[in-house]
């Protein structure tokens, strides 16, 4: 299937769904036992069924991620994907910036990104140098747009006074279980300023289907869908909202692709966002924090 798309009034646009990478090859090194063969062959499997945007990290097992991910587009049109990388905190001088990129290249055997991230803000070195590489990669048209990865609001404002160009997307935990950006006013902020938000681990690792197992089932035989469908399509029916998810068997990603293509009714969002249980006001995992440069 063809997965949609958001447009933002900036013009950029990216699809509602997307794969993931996290863990793929390894976690934050690379994992020699893992099966290496059968990432590459999840990666070609989900871009066959329509997934375009693929999203990977030189952070994933120390850039393994990023080289599964080149081995496994070789055979498709690279014009047709959306890739998205990200610079690790601890690279983020100016030099380390575009050395970083050099190296994430060279992975993923591509000559541009389509979206660069600074992956988490590192207040080691000012984001005004950091910036400053990021916005030369987009000047020297190997990078067509960037963004940022787990900063808060006050951060990005700062970021985006260096940058002569549009951070477009702030990629950020959140899910029906995970309410931080809501409880903070982002999700708003961003909607106001034309900034996509891209929500990670949309399913809480599968909590999400436990914990909130009844209001899903609920909702989904309003519409025939299963809770991790409603789960997703929940997050892609909001405004400036994308997700993506690390989907590594056929019956995960048939499922997941299930959730583009229709939409929950307003009324059914606002029903989950008010009754779905266990609810954080924190990321348990990345919790923002408003520490300036």
């Amino acid at each position: 299937m063809n997965i949609p798309t958001k447009k933002l009034i900036s013009g950029f646009e990216m699809p509602v769904f997307g794969l993931g990478t996290w863990q793929m090859g390894g976690r934050e090194e690379r994992n020699p036992d893992n099966n290496d063969a059968s990432d590459i062959e999840a990666i070609k499997r989900a871009i066959e069924a329509g997934i375009t945007h693929i999203d990977t990290a030189e952070m994933y097992a120390a850039g393994h991620a990023e080289a599964l991910v080149g081995e496994a587009i070789k055979e498709f049109d690279r014009s047709n994907l959306f890739l998205t990388s990200k610079v690790l905190d601890g690279n983020q001088t100016y030099n380390g910036v575009l050395s970083a990129f050099d190296r994430s290249m060279k992975r993923l055997d591509t000559n541009y990104l389509d979206l660069y991230l600074i992956h988490a803000p590192d207040d080691s070195v000012h984001i005004s140098e950091t910036i400053r590489a990021m916005n030369d990669l987009v000047d020297q048209k190997v990078v067509k747009h960037i963004g940022v990865s787990n900063f808060s609001v006050k951060q990005f404002e700062q970021a985006q006074h260096f940058s002569n160009h549009k951070l477009v997307v702030n990629q950020l935990h959140y899910n029906l279980e995970i309410r931080e950006i809501e409880k903070n006013g982002a999700i708003t902020y961003y909607q106001k300023h034309d900034v996509m938000i891209t929500a990670w681990r949309p399913l809480q690792k599968s909590i999400i289907l436990s914990d909130g197992a009844e209001i899903l089932h609920e909702v989904g035989k309003k519409y025939n869908k299963t809770p991790a469908q409603v789960a997703i399509n929940w997050l892609i029916s909001q405004q400036n909202v994308v997700t993506m998810s690390t989907m590594r068997d056929r019956k995960h990603l048939d499922e997941n692709i299930g959730a583009v293509g229709w939409k929950l009714l307003p009324e059914d969002i606002e029903y989950l966002r008010e009754k779905f249980p266990n609810q954080k006001s924190k990321s348990d995992v990345y919790p923002l924090s408003d520490k300036l440069w």
